[in-house]
């Protein structure tokens, strides 16, 4: 049976496999049909772009207030 997480491992696998869907869509496809490619793969390096820098980002300030208790303790 599959708990809840499978649907979560799911969406962390969709970004990664619409980065390959692009590159495979301009490897494949020749001259102006290349173009058509190149959104998928767009969108694709945007969102693991974005989720590089939020996971940045939370890692930060995670590390930030550990410090600050540390600090206060």
């Amino acid at each position: 049976m599959r708990g809840p997480r499978s649907g979560r491992d799911l969406l962390a696998l969709s970004t990664p496999l619409l980065i390959l869907l692009g590159l495979l869509g301009l490897v494949l496809r020749q001259g102006s049909d290349r173009l058509q490619a190149i959104p998928a793969l767009a969108i694709g390096i945007g969102l693991q772009v974005q989720s590089a820098w939020s996971w940045r980002r939370r890692r930060r300030a995670l590390l930030a207030a550990l410090r600050e208790r540390q600090h206060d303790a």
